[in-house]
């Protein structure tokens, strides 16, 4: 990522020049992480202890929180700390690096959230070749697919960027560092950079949107074949939870890197970013655990083995 420009640091706008209202957003956002980091954690544990959990099923999930552990740590330390400074600074290399890891991670829960989906209609529409095609020896190599493919998707439009002339300004009109802010401080603009960063976007958006959209068509048709109501209800509750969180997921970033760079707004940008960087990491382990029986019971088994100890 080497650059021949004369900026060597960013300087974060933030949320607002208000001292006061910062320190209150500090308090908020240090809760919000430290209840996502409890929650996701919480999920890795008891997967991991609890043997009925240890399914496919399961393993996805914990990854998908393990992924939201990794995802929210690499944005909102460095913005609590920004709430407290009135410089908020970043190196130009410490940017780059937020940059490519927020997308990496991101990426990479698109693919899993799409294998999930496709798990899920293996076991309502193939139930008795299940156990086969999505063995745990499958589920580990396809896991470890996406996470392989969620760090490499991004690494050509990140490097495009980051060869971007930056000759000043230096201040990025948000909290963290995004495309759209830092392709505006760009002093030369290059249209084949925004198109390359719009095209992987749109390409990985559009594939895994359809995948999913697929599986579920396929997941309602077997379920409306079922002739037991009892039957229906169970087939649809193991993917309520799922649907929920791609629609969050999905909706947002979807609403903010399909559109062309000129068509952002940078204050609504900020609102939408923190739905995906610091709403949904926090109510995606409440989704699953709320919904499922299964890992509410885990979890009142750890509980109540912890508070015996």
């Amino acid at each position: 990522m080497a650059n021949q420009s004369t900026v060597t640091s960013f300087v974060f706008e933030g949320f607002s020049s208000n001292r006061g209202l910062e320190r209150g957003l500090f308090v908020v956002f240090l809760m919000d992480y430290l209840l996502t980091l409890a929650g996701n954690f919480a999920i890795v544990i008891v997967v991991q202890m609890d043997f009925h959990l240890h399914k496919p099923m399961y393993f996805l999930l914990s990854n998908l929180s393990f992924l939201d552990i990794c995802y929210t740590t690499s944005t909102i330390p460095n913005m609590l700390n920004g709430l407290f400074q009135d410089f908020k600074t970043i190196s130009f290399i410490g940017c780059f690096l937020q940059f490519y890891f927020m997308f990496s991670l991101g990426t990479t829960e698109y693919f899993l959230l799409t294998l999930m989906g496709y798990d899920r209609c293996l076991a309502i529409c193939k139930p008795l070749h299940y156990h086969k095609l999505m063995s745990s020896k499958v589920c580990r190599q396809l896991t470890l697919s996406c996470w392989v493919m969620g760090f490499f998707w991004v690494v050509t439009p990140i490097t495009l960027i980051s060869q971007l002339p930056f000759c000043g300004p230096n201040i990025i009109n948000h909290f963290l560092c995004d495309r759209g802010p830092l392709i505006t401080l760009s002093c030369r603009r290059d249209y084949i950079t925004e198109v390359t960063f719009f095209t992987f976007g749109t390409v990985l958006n559009v594939c895994t949107f359809l995948f999913i959209l697929v599986t579920y068509i396929c997941i309602i048709n077997t379920i409306l074949k079922m002739p037991s109501a009892a039957g229906r209800q169970k087939a649809f509750s193991t993917c309520a939870s799922h649907l929920i969180v791609v629609s969050l997921f999905f909706g947002s970033v979807m609403f903010m890197y399909m559109r062309p760079s000129g068509k952002n707004s940078l204050s609504q940008d900020k609102v939408v970013a923190l739905l995906y960087t610091v709403v949904i990491p926090l109510v995606n382990p409440l989704i699953y655990t709320l919904r499922n029986k299964e890992v509410k019971i885990a979890l009142n088994k750890v509980l109540t083995g912890v508070l015996k100890t």
